[in-house]
């Protein structure tokens, strides 16, 4: 099995967790924008190659490794619900950041006003929500982690005003695959 993606990336981190977890022998492939254009039709990273299989979303392979360790993905409505909200989140927040690198601003574009204001309404729902003070973690709860890390990471946003995520994150870094995967480069 080998999964192709940056050590930088929130969405193959949560891939690179579970593979922590389960132990499953997989080889990482460190992968540009470059490679991945070439090699996968979503031009994007993570993919996963495991024989004739190939994934091409974080969606897909978390499912796919839940299910080679004989686990489920999202077990309830309520877990799969929250995962694709903080998803929402953490697209809107990467195209966000992708833009700004082009020097496209939100102030320029109603259409990304919004995408500003769907993370700021999104993190206070999930900061009125409880969460575990320790792992393992259940799939929404890594995705929310990977997230906010990776949003510190590149300096998006502050969470001073979530005191409940700030103290989920906090008891995450106690929790050893969460802390094998953080991001650097």
């Amino acid at each position: 099995m080998k999964l192709y993606g940056s050590y930088t990336s929130p969405f193959v981190r949560h891939c690179r967790i579970l593979l922590l977890e389960s132990g499953l022998p997989c080889e990482f492939i460190v992968t540009d924008g470059v490679a991945s254009s070439a090699k996968s039709p979503t031009k994007k990273v993570p993919f996963l190659e495991d024989g004739e299989l190939f994934l091409t979303d974080s969606c897909s392979i978390i499912k796919y490794l839940r299910e080679k360790n004989m686990q489920a993905f999202c077990f309830t409505a309520i877990e799969y619900d929250r995962f694709c909200l903080v998803n929402t989140l953490l697209e809107a927040s990467v195209n966000l950041f992708m833009l700004e690198k082009d020097g496209i601003l939100p102030a320029q574009s109603a259409y990304l006003q919004r995408h500003v204001a769907r993370i700021q309404s999104g993190l206070a729902t999930l900061d009125d929500m409880r969460w575990p003070s320790a792992g393992p973690y259940n799939d929404a709860e890594l995705r929310l982690l990977c997230f906010l890390d990776w949003a510190l990471f590149r300096k998006r946003f502050t969470f001073d005003e979530y005191t409940n995520l700030t103290a989920f994150l906090a008891g995450a870094r106690a929790y050893q695959p969460f802390t094998q995967t953080i991001p650097h480069g």
